[in-house]
């Protein structure tokens, strides 16, 4: 396909679509592109040369369709749109109930929302050190903000199970490793067992994304969050998964040219202790167990480049970079083992 007809997009399925369900939005022939960067769901940017939306759809194959959600994703910005949480204004659920229905497959549009995703060390360096740890320093407090909204007045007191959250995520990612597994990965049944034997408490359950990230939230040119995204992850659970996954990104992966963003080693980053304190201070929750948490997002990590890498010998990806996946994985088991060890 043409730049302009990325796979996975049918633009003129699409725009009858909006023409029918929200007319008077699109105002001239749509073109679209892939937005580069996301490993799991697909994102496109789309226009019709005076406004721009995003479209949300599942990859082209996959191997569990809960984890890739589209209803759940909308249904989550939707909720949260009216709070101080920064996400993009939702304009369309498509659940596509028929096969080959508009795009082969559930999807939703939301508004573009201006701003950066910064992935890598590199791309931080024109903000220099000071600006840089600003931005992640709003990471944390921005995640302390969402983890403060009630669900049940945003409508979500049934989005998800709390109660027994940490060991069945355990055995959902177990099963998701299964579901890919087509190789031998030494030590990652090891990490899986050695997490289920030292569960902690779960404090009060909370909104949690399941995906947080400096490159999964938008930055301004004020420095400032103007919009979380890739909710495709999000439930009701443990609100410390998130930091922990926040404290996993925050640690150098020790390999070059890596496939996975990490902004770790850039100037001004601050290191994981300070990120655990500020977030700890602002909250109030205990985190003592945050090498547990970060231990389970590294075990989670790895299951799911795994499931990437096992998408990517089926030819089922679309993007750059996914023939170095699979090399990354025993990275991720191994620092998995040594946190949990050092913890």
């Amino acid at each position: 396909m043409s730049a302009d007809h990325p796979p996975g997009l049918d633009l003129d399925r699409l725009r009858g679509l909006l023409d029918s369900e929200r007319p008077g939005l699109v105002h001239g022939p749509l073109t679209g592109r892939l937005i580069e960067g996301g490993r799991s769901n697909l994102t496109y940017a789309v226009s019709d040369g005076t406004s721009r939306w995003v479209v949300r759809r599942p990859p082209l194959g996959h191997v569990l369709a809960t984890a890739h959600d589209m209803k759940r994703e909308h249904r989550v910005i939707s909720a949260l749109h009216p709070t101080n949480v920064p996400v993009p204004r939702p304009v369309l659920m498509c659940e596509n109930p028929e096969n080959g229905a508009v795009l082969g497959a559930p999807f939703y549009v939301m508004e573009f929302v201006e701003g950066t995703p910064y992935r890598t060390a590199d791309q931080l360096v024109p903000l220099g050190p000071e600006r840089t740890r600003g931005a992640v320093l709003s990471l944390v407090d921005t995640l302390v903000d969402l983890h403060a909204v009630d669900p049940a007045s945003v409508g979500l007191a049934d989005f998800g199970r709390p109660e027994g959250f940490l060991d069945r995520q355990l055995r959902r990612w177990g099963k998701q490793l299964d579901a890919s597994r087509n190789r031998e990965l030494a030590g990652i049944d090891e990490l899986h067992a050695a997490l289920g034997r030292q569960l902690p408490t779960s404090p009060a359950p909370t909104v949690v994304h399941g995906d947080y990230r400096l490159d999964n939230v938008l930055i301004g040119d004020d420095d400032e969050i103007k919009a979380i995204l890739d909710w495709e992850m999000s439930t009701l659970g443990d609100p410390l998964t998130d930091l922990g996954l926040l404290v996993m990104y925050s640690i150098p992966l020790g390999t070059s040219d890596s496939p996975v963003s990490t902004t770790a080693e850039a100037a001004g980053h601050p290191d994981p202790a300070e990120l655990v304190e500020r977030y700890a201070a602002r909250s109030g929750r205990d985190v003592s167990a945050v090498s547990w948490y970060t231990a389970f997002a590294w075990f989670k990590l790895a299951v799911i480049l795994e499931g990437i890498h096992y998408r990517y010998t089926l030819g089922q990806t679309v993007g750059p970079g996914f023939d170095r996946i699979g090399d990354l994985v025993p990275v991720f088991i191994e620092h998995g083992l040594t946190t949990l060890q050092e913890g």
